[in-house]
């Protein structure tokens, strides 16, 4: 075999061993994206279960407030109305890439966990009320369901810390570009809403 053809079979063979490494990279770094994606996803679809379960004891709990004639009619009225808001604003996985569709819903969420903190002060001032058996079952459940939403949501931005450094870290962010991989939103809630509505018996 002649020396010319030996030196461009090599070359050759260099060539396709550095696209066959460069193609397992490609893939790794792709599927290590989606993997991550699919985590944010799967911990999105975590926060709006425990909001969605938040979004369904409201109206027991308006319905036993009700009971209590003298009660301030504008509370549980703010706080229906709050649910409605909450309940036109969906947000696929989709949208989490979008400031404006996450900071929509964030501020939806807010408002109705601010109502919500509200009703359950002024609770305190009934007496029939927070002997109410339903009420304090209710409380109990809402209470559980505030602390389960804030864990879901760290978790979910944990899952998002994950993700956004993996898209950004060089070389990866190449694929992450070109793969059409963006950052996703941080659940960020604003300083009134920090904390679980207080529960006090």
């Amino acid at each position: 075999m002649k020396k010319g053809t030996i030196i461009a079979l090599s070359v050759v063979g260099v060539i396709v061993l550095g696209i066959i490494i460069l193609f397992s990279w490609w893939r790794s770094s792709y599927n290590n994206f989606v993997e991550l994606e699919q985590k944010v996803n799967n911990n999105w679809a975590k926060v709006e279960s425990q909001y969605q379960r938040r979004y369904d004891l409201i109206p027991n709990l308006v319905a036993t407030v009700k009971g209590v004639a003298n009660f301030e009619k504008e509370t549980y009225t703010a706080v229906a109305n709050a649910r409605a808001q909450v309940g036109q604003i969906k947000l696929t996985p989709d949208q989490l890439s979008d400031p404006e569709a996450v900071g929509k819903f964030q501020q939806a969420q807010n408002s109705l966990g601010t109502a919500l903190s509200r009703l359950l002060m002024v609770s305190e001032n009934y007496p029939q009320l927070k002997a109410s058996e339903n009420f304090t079952q209710l409380q109990q459940q809402l209470e559980g369901t505030e602390n389960r939403i804030t864990v879901a949501r760290n978790d979910f931005n944990n899952s998002v810390q994950d993700y956004n450094t993996a898209i950004k870290k060089f070389p990866g962010f190449i694929i992450a570009n070109m793969s059409n991989f963006k950052e996703k939103q941080f659940f960020k809630m604003d300083e009134a809403a920090k904390e679980a509505p207080k529960v006090q018996f």
